[in-house]
């Protein structure tokens, strides 16, 4: 009986020596497979990327411009009389020198031909004079003076009431369009006062204000780049051609003026204009665009896609920024031609992750 019980503990001390085995080698097989899952998995991201080159760089001001006509001006009576013609309707296109309006000259017509016969007289008296006083020494002294200052006052007197008669007609002081027109026939004028507005669109003129910071990177000559949001994608290029002396106290600008051909008459007077000045240029940099940056606490980084044993990964740069234009930026250190930078999906990336570059170009 003894030796049955011993036999029994013995039997059941086996058993749970192999169940405690076999239970702890299981836990141990599925602990090693977790393990294994997870250094077998690896993220990787896929991303677009450029490749890098060195070119060229114009660094821009972007400035709002106003446009304004080449000459305006106000054509205004310079004598006082009724509006007899008109000979220009408004919007018609004039050359120097055509008629615009006329002003009854009839009483200065009068006075011309009176002053033209006092003249004649003088003349004549003058000449009789001299030649008695000069050739026959008849006559004074007195009478010979008086006769001479008589002859030029007269033709003074007759070349004033002709410039009075010739400003009755009022004509185009330039080639322009007749903007305006503020009188009609019949009426009465005075002497300054407005007749019509004549306004030359061909060139244009282009005004924009500079910030003063930067006063020492604006110059006559430098490059100005414009264009017109009511004229859809037309772009003009002139040479800045005024740069003004002073700063203005309320917006601390200075102006600057370019001059743009305008021969179709399509840039009209105070539209706006979005002007690119050229500050300074770059003659081999790399650039990226903006968006392929990533802000961190201490600045700006890029990825770069280098090579790895198990393939690509993305690479963390800190870059050191230069001068912008538009959506384009000048790094000044952190990358260099040749390079592949990612331009697309790099505000998912962490250094070290690997990638799949599913479109590059330059």
């Amino acid at each position: 009986m003894e030796t049955t019980i011993m036999w029994g503990i013995r039997t059941w001390t086996v058993l749970l020596t192999a169940v405690s085995a076999g239970a702890c080698g299981a836990a141990q097989a599925d602990s090693g497979g977790e393990a294994s899952s997870q250094e077998e998995f690896v993220r990787v991201i896929n991303v677009e990327t450029v490749t890098l080159e060195t070119a060229p760089f114009i660094e821009e001001m972007r400035l709002t411009a106003v446009a304004v006509a080449n000459q305006d001006v106000m054509l205004a009576a310079e004598e006082r009389g009724v509006v007899r013609v008109l000979y220009a309707e408004r919007g018609a296109r004039v050359n120097p020198g055509d008629k615009i309006a006329k002003i009854d000259d009839g009483v200065l017509s009068a006075q011309v031909d009176q002053a033209r016969a006092a003249a004649e007289l003088s003349a004549q008296t003058w000449d009789r004079r001299r030649r008695l006083w000069e050739q026959d020494e008849v006559g004074s002294e007195i009478a010979y003076l008086e006769a001479r200052f008589g002859a030029e006052q007269a033709e003074a007197s007759l070349a004033a009431l002709e410039e009075r008669l010739a400003r009755t007609v009022i004509r185009a002081p330039f080639g322009g369009v007749l903007e305006d027109r503020f009188v009609d026939v019949g009426a009465m004028v005075s002497p300054g006062e407005p007749i019509a507005r004549l306004v030359d669109l061909d060139p244009v003129k282009v005004f924009a204000g500079v910030p003063e910071r930067y006063a020492t990177d604006v110059r006559i000559g430098a490059n100005a780049i414009m264009s017109f949001d009511a004229l859809g994608e037309d772009v003009y290029e002139a040479p800045i051609r005024y740069v003004g002396s002073t700063v203005d106290p309320q917006n601390r600008t200075f102006p600057i003026e370019v001059e743009v051909p305008n021969p179709s008459g399509a840039i009209k007077p105070q539209m706006v204009a979005d002007m690119g000045v050229t500050r300074r240029q770059v003659e081999s940099a790399v650039v990226v665009p903006q968006d392929a940056l990533v802000r961190v606490e201490d600045g700006y980084v890029l990825y770069i896609v280098v090579g790895a044993e198990d393939g690509p990964v993305a690479e963390v740069r800190v870059v050191e920024l230069g001068p912008t234009r538009r959506n384009l930026v000048v790094i000044e250190r952190g990358v260099s031609g040749g390079e592949r930078l990612v331009v697309v999906g790099q505000r998912s990336l962490a250094h070290g992750d690997r990638v799949n570059v599913v479109n590059s170009g330059q």
